[in-house]
């Protein structure tokens, strides 16, 4: 139904833009959640974000597995915290995985508890398993993470094991090379900010939206927000009367963000646990744009701290997002997503 009713008011496609697309690089249909740009009947009301002491990233796990690799079986966490490899519930799953693959536990001291939301496409080249949060502490080990039910990595994409909205976890993953090269980012993002400030709950409105269907188990402690509008699941994205110029922006990564942020806007998939905004970006993403651009992505200041945080200074919400009207309906502000090559 959505495809049909943009045919004949498609925004045209730029000559740059690839006429097939990698579905483990970029995944999922071109009308899901994650690929639709922002619409001309979009309705903007005021997200009211502040600026945060700490610009984060929200680092995730994909991998594309392999039938030849030894299969191990996924048990659930034994803690948030320190301890995850020590949990004995089976998650009635068995993953393909290297044995050098390492990824570590939460730490007490200093305090870590990383989300480690993850995906893996399975050898059939279709299925999707999330796993939240990931861990694997010994070479040849045992696996560990909740898991979300299996999701067709050709299908809508919307569910997934970012736990505290129920979102994906490889949809709307900022993804390696996508900040660094001189292609625009081309889908929707993932944020997280901190519920005891933002993120809104009543017992009518339970602290989450479409395309969300859930919020934190402890929601109705945890979130205290007064903007009824943001929960999970909100839909945010920069207004298009705002500019690069405007905003005053001084890094080559925030005028990207800027207009990833314009044209397809970002989703709230969970909750900060403090004084902090993150983008949900791919393991190395952090590390390639230190590489790049001699500075990082994460800290406390600096001329990126500064544009990171006017991008969430500048964001709204897109209050008639929804199953019927993705980004609001409307013209697309950009073509859709080419068809998936593989």
């Amino acid at each position: 139904m959505i495809a049909a009713l943009l045919i004949g008011c498609l925004a045209t496609p730029s000559p740059g833009e690839p006429p097939t697309r990698d579905k483990f690089l970029w995944p999922f249909a071109s009308t899901s959640p994650w690929n639709m740009p922002i619409g001309s009947d979009a309705r903007y009301i005021p997200a009211n974000i502040g600026k945060a002491g700490y610009a984060g990233a929200d680092k995730e796990y994909f991998f594309k597995l392999k039938d030849s690799d030894p299969w191990r079986p996924v048990y659930s966490p034994g803690a948030w915290g320190e301890g995850r490899c020590t949990g004995t519930k089976s998650m009635d799953l068995w993953l393909p995985i290297p044995d050098d693959l390492i990824v570590p536990d939460a730490t007490s001291q200093p305090y870590h508890t990383p989300n480690n939301a993850s995906a893996f496409l399975m050898p059939d080249g279709k299925t999707l398993v999330q796993l939240e949060p990931l861990a694997r502490c010994e070479k040849a080990g045992s696996i560990y993470g909740w898991r979300f039910p299996n999701v067709d990595i050709y299908g809508d994409g919307i569910g997934g094991a970012h736990f505290g909205s129920g979102l994906s976890s490889i949809g709307g993953s900022i993804r390696k090379g996508e900040l660094t090269s001189n292609q625009p980012i081309r889908h929707a993002l993932k944020v997280v900010i901190w519920g005891e400030k933002y993120l809104y709950y009543s017992q009518s409105n339970p602290g989450y939206r479409w395309p969300a269907d859930r919020a934190d188990a402890n929601a109705a402690n945890q979130y205290h927000g007064k903007n009824e509008r943001l929960v999970q699941g909100a839909l945010l994205a920069i207004p298009p009367n705002m500019t690069e110029e405007n905003l005053n922006l001084q890094t080559p990564a925030a005028k990207k963000l800027f207009h990833a942020l314009q044209d397809y806007g970002a989703y709230v998939v969970d909750d900060a646990g403090w004084d902090a905004h993150y983008f949900a970006v791919e393991k190395g993403v952090a590390g390639e744009f230190r590489d790049t651009f001699g500075y990082d992505f994460e800290g406390s200041s600096g001329s990126f701290y500064e544009d990171f945080m006017k991008l969430f200074q500048a964001l709204y919400i897109v209050d008639n997002n929804g199953p019927n009207s993705i980004g609001g309906g409307g013209t697309p502000r950009v073509a859709l997503a080419p068809p998936i090559g593989n």
